[in-house]
């Protein structure tokens, strides 16, 4: 039986588009179900961008049905830890729903500017559900280091690993510089705090232009107009 997503008679318009080769340029045509191309011109392998492996957290079938495609494909395996690790902090927080709340928001949020800014999504929603260990009590050493033995004990890779802690830690210090992925989570964690005081992100107050003129990305800028 082959996959309903797999077989072409269920595929719509749009199921079958263009990339641009992030080495050369070049037009790279991908249908959606395909993991990788050659770019003609240059040769690279790209990964397709589109590419959605959600299912294998609850598919039966998953391990047989991606193979071993994850060496090829470590934006995807990035993607499915991000899961694994919002469960994890989440399991660690037990009953403080409020820090699950934030967490949560933060990396709503997050998720959204990353689009729109070319971040790394997997890489922003990790520091953002893992920031919250650095607040309070606890102290940024304290949080870092429980950071890194939550990514340790998933199996984190190092470069992820380095990554994420790096962007919490610059978030921690206000230094986003020219980092996109620190300016993300700082418009991810300003809107998100905007909202939990407000109960709702649609509801207009007088401090709304404030948060439009913090914002450091263009897409948090465009998001702090829903206060409006």
């Amino acid at each position: 039986m082959k996959c309903p997503g797999q077989d072409t008679r269920y595929w719509k318009p749009g199921d079958i588009f263009d990339v641009d080769c992030p080495h050369c340029g070049n037009k790279v045509e991908f249908f959606k179900d395909e993991a990788t191309r050659q770019c003609r011109v240059c040769g690279n392998k790209i990964v397709n961008p589109r590419m959605n492996f959600g299912c294998a957290g609850y598919c039966q079938f998953a391990e047989q049905c991606l193979g071993d495609l994850g060496r090829e494909l470590p934006v995807q395996r990035d993607d499915l830890f991000k899961d694994r690790l919002a469960l994890e902090v989440k399991k660690l927080l037990g009953r403080d729903f409020k820090k699950i709340a934030h967490i949560t928001n933060v990396a709503r949020y997050a998720e959204e500017i990353a689009r729109g800014e070319k971040a790394m999504p997997a890489l922003v929603i990790c520091a953002s559900y893992l920031h919250v260990f650095y607040e309070g009590e606890q102290g940024a050493t304290a949080g870092q280091q429980t950071a890194a033995d939550i990514l340790k004990r998933l199996n984190a890779g190092p470069k992820l690993t380095e990554k994420v802690l790096d962007v919490i830690d610059r978030f921690i210090a206000e230094d986003a510089g020219d980092s996109f992925d620190v300016k993300v989570l700082f418009d991810a964690h300003l809107l998100s705090l905007h909202e939990e005081r407000t109960g709702t992100p649609y509801e207009k107050l007088s401090k709304a232009a404030d948060i439009h003129k913090q914002c450091l990305t263009d897409t948090g800028k465009r998001l702090s107009t829903l206060f409006h």
